[in-house]
């Protein structure tokens, strides 16, 4: 209460004429629809993006050139002023949201190429699932009715409803499903199915998967993998998909809009909504779409979230969309390849212990965010299958104590050294993400005081993993599935370490190896508490903190008084569809 409190005596105290001249621009536009495509890059992750550090001319000077397109000619066929389409009773049934031009599938609305799955997460909407995932991120069933797994973990027998039908009239089968995941694992480059040997219809309403080798969190990949028709299944799937979901796919003007209708046939509940128009525009081009009242749920940055607008509220959505940098936890070393790796200052335990609890991350939130995030501690906070006992509290004389006892003793000008040599790191960063960026530069100032000298540089993802073998980068992650902590920290057989960052420990390799064996998906969440934290070892800070999370990243939306968006699961990285996961289940008041 007291944080919401000081949030708005902040936005009270800054609104003002900042955005004035956006705003009237952005009307003005909204109603002659005299301005342009609305089309462009954004930073890595929209969420809080590049646009953070210029805001106030961004808002003003550039919504000239994209808002009219943007929040008026695309949104005149959808929400107008708010007029919007009325349902039997009266009220509104349509919605109209704004998302990053990231969010824009490029290959189409087609599972095999990354729709519902890859980086960021999300349910796909058009296609139905076998499994999803509830508010707690727990397993539910979708089009699965019963499942079954083998004492040996190798094989999954899920039994389906029989009442689905896809949109062109086509009951959905097991030879649909057992179709889709053969195909993706041959032809999809987003979806991992390295783990899957085959799947085959048992019958008409049983598929049976032949796992490779246990994979207990299967379920969790079910839960992103839309079904496709065999019998209209074909390279312009994406196109024009048919699926069996929540939604039909009616129009897509690309770089544009998508425009979703609700699907008569669906087999549950029947959406309450019965329009969903996403827009693809940049932040400033969002931001006047609110302003010029051309949106009913727009994305935006923790540097507009200062300010009120009048018919909207600020939905700040809890995410796992976290911030942190690797820290390498070997003697640095060249490999056969020429490649650095390893980092000497870096490789003693109680100097990355130091460096964990020697960052107040509270104060990082506030300075970076303006408050919009919560402390990281894993790559899994609030999780299912993390664990709290991980977490640690900011304690800079516990951190110099250890740094002490490593040998590293300050300096005349107050930087540490040992034998002679400087406590010294560089933190790279991707050099299009401002708020990266920021963190690294705080970081960069919080060690500063503990005595470590960390320079910052902005780097290309072309160099910054095979940079990030040998120097911290600050890194974005979180994703709905424990295989996150399983890519992360286990050991690569072929490396000898992990893979992102040099680090091993054969007990923590076991923990993830017997919690991808357990037949059981809910006894496995303890073994990847164990990785995290035994009370003895563990990948965390509190073990031995080969990665440093600082912050996730509040996901915040602009919501258009009146409409009623439910319950939001915790969102993973990326800012983008996740926040319509449910909105079959968003309603007008």
């Amino acid at each position: 209460m007291k944080k919401e409190m000081e949030r708005k005596m902040r936005r009270g105290m800054r609104t003002g004429m900042k955005y004035a001249v956006a705003a009237m621009a952005a009307v003005s536009m909204a109603v002659t629809g005299c301005a342009g495509s609305g089309t462009g890059n954004s930073a890595k992750d929209s969420g809080i993006s590049a646009a953070a550090d210029s805001a106030g001319s961004s808002a003003g000077n550039r919504t000239g050139d994209i808002a009219g397109d943007s929040a008026g000619n695309r949104a005149e066929n959808s929400a107008g002023n708010g007029a919007g389409e009325t349902g039997n009773n009266g009220t509104r049934d349509d919605v109209v949201v704004v998302m990053g031009p990231t969010s824009e599938p490029e290959a189409g609305f087609d599972p095999a190429y990354g729709w519902g799955a890859g980086e960021h997460v999300h349910e796909p909407l058009i296609q139905s699932t076998l499994t999803v995932t509830k508010e707690d991120l727990t397993i539910g069933y979708d089009l699965a009715t019963e499942m079954d797994v083998s004492e040996d973990g190798l094989t999954w027998t899920v039994d389906i409803r029989t009442d689905a039908v896809f949109t062109d009239g086509e009951p959905l089968t097991a030879e649909d499903v057992a179709f889709t995941y053969n195909t993706l694992k041959e032809t999809s480059s987003v979806n991992d199915f390295t783990m899957l040997d085959r799947a085959e219809a048992e019958d008409e309403d049983t598929v049976v998967f032949h796992m490779k080798h246990p994979y207990s969190i299967w379920p969790y990949t079910m839960a992103s993998t839309g079904i496709v028709p065999e019998h209209a299944y074909g390279p312009d799937y994406g196109m024009h998909p048919i699926g069996s979901g929540r939604y039909v796919m009616k129009q897509w003007d690309k770089e544009q809009q998508v425009i979703f209708e609700a699907n008569p046939d669906y087999y549950g509940e029947a959406p309450k909504l019965k329009k969903l128009t996403v827009l693809f525009m940049e932040e400033d081009a969002a931001f006047a779409a609110v302003l010029a009242g051309q949106a009913d749920v727009a994305y935006t940055a923790a540097s507009y979230g200062e300010q009120e607008v009048s018919g909207y509220r600020l939905m700040a959505c809890e995410s796992v969309d976290n911030r942190g940098f690797n820290l390498p936890a070997v003697p640095a070393y060249t490999d056969e390849n020429g490649v650095k790796r390893g980092n000497d200052f870096t490789s003693d335990v109680r100097v990355r212990q130091a460096i964990n609890l020697g960052i107040d991350r509270q104060a990082m939130i506030d300075h970076v965010l303006n408050g919009f995030g919560s402390p990281a501690y894993s790559v899994c906070d609030k999780l299912p299958w993390y664990n709290p006992e991980a977490e640690t509290d900011f304690d800079p004389e516990q951190a110099a104590r250890l740094l002490d006892e490593a040998g590293w003793t300050e300096g005349a000008d107050g930087i540490r050294e040992k034998d002679g040599t400087r406590a010294e790191l560089e933190i790279l960063y991707p050099a299009d993400d401002s708020v990266r960026q920021a963190l690294a530069m705080d970081t960069s100032n919080q060690l500063a005081s503990l005595g470590i000298q960390a320079s910052v540089r902005g780097v290309g993802w072309d160099t910054a993993y095979t940079d990030a073998l040998s120097q911290p980068l600050m890194w974005g992650w979180g994703a709905h599935t424990p295989m996150e902590l399983y890519n992360i920290y286990h050991t690569d057989e072929a490396l000898g370490t992990a893979q992102y960052s040099p680090y091993s420990n054969e007990t923590v390799d076991a923990y993830m190896e017997q919690a991808l064996e357990s037949s059981d998906l809910e006894e496995s969440y303890e073994l990847w508490k164990k990785a995290q934290w035994d009370g003895g070892t563990g990948a965390s800070g509190i073990g031995d903190a080969p990665w440093i999370w600082l912050v996730n990243v509040d996901h915040l939306y602009w919501v258009r008084d009146g409409l009623n968006t439910g319950e939001q699961k915790i969102q993973p990285h990326g800012h983008g569809w996740s926040v319509v996961n449910n909105a079959d289940q968003w309603f007008w008041e």
